[in-house]
């Protein structure tokens, strides 16, 4: 499979969506959202996950489109929710609107998300929608729990593993999973791919937490530090508390409850201090192999031919930052 030509075909269908004119203040966020790209990872997924089991992988595109535009519906809901001023560089559908307007822009995309799959055969739609709705459900509930997180001071690492599953990576491991149900692909591996795509999405989160930390700004595209300003529960925050003796605590607690009297520079300057001290990079790094090597389990498993699979597994291994 040529994913340099799958993109394309993504991005060119993305640019045929037809939405109405009137009201314009109600479908211009959602032509703008879409139009400003991104890795196009999970409609990627949906082709990939249809190519393991048949050839014809283009069938699927109406599924990626419409999981793009699910995917796209949940960020213009979360940069509401986050307060988010910037998206992929660009001001969020709310700071170029209104809030308002973000959040029935984004039930409308949710709906056409839904309709985009009626040019699926009819076969083959309704447990896909069906799916669909239980993967929206999870992620709101994943959202849900990130916001509760915020204002808890005692989060686990396994209810943090939890929020990032239903907030990142069951979208992730579901587009997997459609592309393979478009392929009418035997249930048991339908099932094993969408587990590997659920363990590769929490460690991809992972990874995604390391790099905000300690990633370089010029490959991560965006400064550093940035969980560490706004207090966000990441696993390194989740792991120092878990590891640090009573001085680090301290220092741990005054980093996140007096990050106003503390300038930003000082306070990044500081956590990284004590983050390192504790090695929670490296105890990072290592969930991040388990979910990776429990991910290949999964696909291994899979019947289907060696080469269809190392598509699909060397584009998450330098997704998550690992080598196959």
């Amino acid at each position: 499979m040529d994913l340099h030509a799958a993109l394309e075909e993504i991005e060119e269908n993305i640019k045929t969506l037809q939405f109405p004119n009137s009201p314009k203040e109600l479908y211009e966020p959602i032509t703008y959202i879409l139009s400003l790209g991104g890795k196009r990872v999970r409609p990627l997924s949906v082709l990939m996950g249809c190519y393991l089991f048949s050839q014809k992988y283009l069938k699927a595109m109406p599924a990626a489109i419409a999981v793009e535009v699910f995917h796209n519906f949940t960020l213009v809901h979360d940069d509401i929710m986050d307060n988010a001023p910037i998206r992929r560089g660009k001001p969020t559908v709310h700071e170029k609107w209104n809030k308002s307007t973000a959040v029935l822009s984004g039930d409308v995309m949710q709906s056409y998300s839904y309709r985009l799959l009626d040019n699926l055969p009819n076969e083959i739609v309704l447990p896909i929608l069906r799916f669909l709705n239980i993967i929206s459900i999870g992620v709101c509930e994943g959202q849900q729990l990130d916001m509760n997180f915020e204002n808890k001071k005692e989060v686990s690492v396994n209810q943090y593993l939890k929020m990032i599953e239903l907030k990142t990576s069951v979208l992730l491991g579901a587009s997997l999973k459609i592309g393979a149900m478009v392929a009418q692909a035997p249930e048991d591996d339908i099932e094993r791919l969408y587990k590997f795509g659920k363990n590769m999405g929490i460690a991809f989160q992972i990874r995604d937490d390391i790099l905000d930390v300690f990633g370089d700004e010029k490959k991560v595209g965006k400064r550093t530090g940035g969980d560490i300003v706004s207090n966000k529960k990441t696993i390194l925050l989740l792991y120092a508390y878990e590891l640090a003796n009573s001085a680090q605590k301290k220092e741990l607690d005054y980093l996140t409850n007096h990050s106003h009297s503390i300038p930003n520079e000082e306070k990044i300057t500081r956590m990284k201090e004590v983050y390192r001290e504790l090695n929670v990079q490296q105890k990072a790094e290592q969930l991040i192999q388990n979910y990776y090597s429990e991910a290949l389990q999964q696909i291994h498993a899979i019947c289907s031919t060696c080469y269809e699979k190392e598509t699909i597994i060397n584009f998450f291994s330098k997704l998550i930052g690992r080598e196959y």
